[in-house]
């Protein structure tokens, strides 16, 4: 008889586990869908082309309704995006600022009406944020940073001339990037007799801004650079623009983030010594179940929280990974770019470096 029982006890289990699932989705669904607003499609590749559709993935996996939405750097159309959203139903809203003061507002609105918000990538400084996932931001900046020095030194470089293209001076991942790279070189070029030529901010992260600024710089620094510490690729491209008019690409050592098609090609290609890999995947799946446990009443699994200046925001915070040449197929590996895409045209630099 209790051998005969055990098997209808664990089927039960098992629909029981499997219904549990099914009404958490479908509960899911019914509380409303969630709103995604990514910031732009000029500053980065990555919003369009690996943020959305990897956001778009991971709630279509769970069963759940998402609207995404590009604000094109419009702090007005963010505005609007969010607001015919919460009226169309959404219940939470995952966010990539384009600065904290309007997010702030537009977070103050959506708590009024009942809807959660999430921080996604940026943090809004003394926003009402439920949730922040992101990488170590500072240790990004970090990455970038000893990029530039590793290069510096295996150029044998002495008394370098180094420059800072920031990014957005409204970002807060802009000011930690600067943090963390700064705490690296700054160090580096005191103990070396070096110099920062310049440091300067590029408004919106814009990449034709970047690339004017940047000409500024080689101009007062009589065209003799050693290093451009760029904050992200869309910098380090525009800078790297700049040098090839004045035959310097590849003497000079350049950083980037993001590890977007262009930015591998350049490294294979020895313009940019460095980049940051940054696993956006993991970063759109963490936001995912944020947001679905929002929508379901539930907590949420953190491995930290992060200061926002008015309350300690539960936090999802990746691992981010420095890229050089000898290491650019962890990005192909990962699944994150396509051989195809990153070495066509570079098909003897991509066997070089065993991609």
């Amino acid at each position: 008889m209790t051998n005969k029982r055990k098997p209808v006890v664990a089927l039960f289990a098992a629909m029981s586990i499997f219904l549990t699932g099914f009404v958490a989705t479908s509960a899911s669904a019914a509380a409303g869908f969630v709103g995604v607003i990514l910031p732009d499609a000029a500053s980065s590749a990555r919003w369009e082309t690996a943020d959305r559709p990897f956001l778009n993935a991971a709630f279509k996996a769970a069963g759940v309704t998402v609207d995404i939405q590009n604000a094109n750097g419009d702090k007005a159309q963010f505005a609007t995006i969010a607001e015919q959203m919460i009226t169309k139903g959404a219940k939470v809203l995952i966010m990539v600022n384009l600065d904290s003061d309007s997010a702030k507002a537009v977070q103050v609105k959506a708590a009024a009406q009942g809807v959660k918000t999430i921080d996604y990538d940026r943090l809004t400084l003394k926003g009402s944020a439920s949730y922040y996932v992101s990488f170590d931001n500072v240790a990004v900046g970090k990455l970038q940073g000893q990029g530039i020095v590793n290069c510096l030194r295996a150029k044998g470089v002495k008394n370098a001339r180094v420059v800072y293209l920031n990014g957005s001076p409204t970002d807060n991942n802009a000011t930690l990037f600067k943090q963390g790279y700064a705490s690296v070189v700054a160090p580096y070029l005191k103990r070396t007799g070096g110099t920062l030529v310049a440091d300067q901010a590029v408004p919106d992260w814009d990449n034709a801004k970047g690339g004017v600024i940047f000409e500024q710089m080689l101009s007062k620094a009589g065209g003799k650079l050693d290093a451009v510490v760029s904050a992200n690729e869309g910098l380090g491209l525009a800078a790297i623009a700049v040098l090839k008019k004045n035959k310097l690409n590849g003497k000079v050592c350049v950083s980037g983030q993001d590890a977007t098609v262009d930015g591998l090609r350049s490294v294979l290609e020895g313009d940019m010594s460095n980049t940051v890999y940054k696993a956006i995947k993991a970063e759109a799946q963490g936001a995912a179940k944020l947001a679905i446990a929002l929508l379901n009443g539930q907590a949420a699994t953190t491995n930290g929280s992060v200061d926002n200046g008015t309350v300690k925001v539960p936090s999802v915070l990746l691992v981010p990974v420095g890229i050089t040449k000898k290491n650019v197929n962890v990005v192909i590996k990962d699944g994150f770019q396509k051989k195809a895409d990153v070495c066509k045209g570079l098909e003897a630099l991509c066997t070089a470096n065993k991609i």
